[in-house]
């Protein structure tokens, strides 16, 4: 049987990856509205005991780990275990109802909805956050200067060394070395990779008529690494690398990362600022029109996205139903700015919030009552 969840534990396991969620979280009792960017009171937290399971993005890993922990603090009676094993591995879960909840960077599809056990499925947004171009080169400080067209052709296979003359035509001044780039990926069904390939597809017509917009795609090149966390410790170790990574895995462990050109043709570093600054030029998203990238704004950091989690509308368990749609609606509103934010995700801006609760208050039991009021 699996155990709930222990943040000792967590961070035990964690050693390839430093994250700010072990030892780091905030104080029982702590939590303050100044903060929250909707305005509204934090939610009710009392309600029945549970032992609710999820699994899905590493996007959401870090901030999940932190915020799950800080709920048990708040309402020890609800433990959640989260399993990150990216958003294709949870969406198989959560199909399965293997798990009570689902996470993803990219929503369900029709066709996964379709293969869904569990009835009609709710998707609802918890996260915003960044992806980060991370690399790994020695003397190259942060904010070396790329374009989503170059980042294409490194992906492609087509540009193989870093001093190659499209890379050195946007880096004046900048001692490139040969060395040979070493293309980093994920080997697992991933939302970031979503994002990514959305991203690629949007700026290069070879990427889309080639690998094309995936959770999977067929890479042309490079090493996979499995998660998030598993693409980081790649570019951690491999000289000459490059990668893409969920922002908080990049700031927590002290990447260098490039500044990417935008839509404006400003170049622009990921932060809380230019992620929400991408995010605003799009402020109405919905499960089936969510894409992000690449919006105009001289500010607006081009690689961002929601993140989504995945619920069964009719909750057969009245007491784990009750509990699950409480946590949630914790996480997307007062869990922003204790939990998301420190961790360098953008809080959900208040439209958003609201989404989420409205999506929440969608939730019955089997006679039909409405969990959250």
């Amino acid at each position: 049987m699996r155990q709930p969840f222990s943040i000792a534990t967590f961070c035990a396991g964690a050693a390839m990856l430093v994250l700010a969620a072990c030892g780091s979280s905030s104080s029982p009792g702590t939590t303050s509205n100044s903060g929250n960017p909707s305005g509204t009171s934090d939610p009710d937290l009392s309600g029945p005991s549970a032992s609710l399971t999820g699994a899905g993005s590493t996007f959401d890993q870090p901030f999940f780990t932190r915020a799950f922990y800080d709920y048990n603090q708040k309402n020890s009676g609800v433990t959640v275990t989260y399993a990150s094993v990216g958003s294709g591995g949870g969406i198989a879960q959560f199909q399965a109802q293997t798990v009570n909840f689902g996470a993803s960077d990219v929503p369900m599809k029709a066709s996964e909805i379709a293969a869904a056990k569990g009835g009609t499925v709710l998707q609802v947004p918890v996260a915003l956050g960044g992806v980060s171009i991370s690399y790994n080169l020695y003397g190259v400080k942060g904010g070396l200067h790329l374009t989503g067209a170059v980042l294409a052709q490194i992906y492609l296979g087509q540009i193989k060394t870093w001093n190659d003359p499209a890379i050195a035509a946007l880096n004046s001044g900048v001692t490139l070395p040969s060395q040979a780039i070493t293309v980093i990926h994920r080997s697992d069904g991933s939302g970031t990779s979503y994002i990514f390939t959305d991203y690629l597809s949007t700026i290069s017509p070879a990427w889309q008529s080639g690998p094309g917009t995936g959770k999977t795609v067929k890479w042309p090149v490079g090493l996979g690494g499995k998660g998030n966390e598993g693409v980081a410790g790649l570019v951690k170790q491999v000289s000459g690398s490059i990668g893409y990574v969920e922002l908080a895995y990049a700031l927590q462990n002290n990447f260098t990362y490039a500044a990417m050109q935008n839509a404006a043709g400003s170049y622009v570093e990921p932060n809380l600022t230019t992620v929400a600054a991408d995010a605003a030029q799009k402020p109405n998203v919905s499960a089936t029109d969510f894409s992000i990238v690449n919006q105009m704004g001289s500010d607006s950091y081009p690689i961002s996205g929601y993140s989504w989690v995945l619920v069964y509308q009719t909750q057969t368990n009245t007491d784990n139903g009750t509990a699950l749609v409480k946590v949630l609606d914790w996480l997307t509103h007062a869990g922003q700015i204790s939990d998301a934010k420190p961790l360098d995700y953008v809080p959900l801006p208040a439209n958003i919030q609201q989404l989420a609760r409205t999506t929440l208050q969608m939730v019955v039991d089997s006679s039909g009552k409405k969990l959250l009021s």
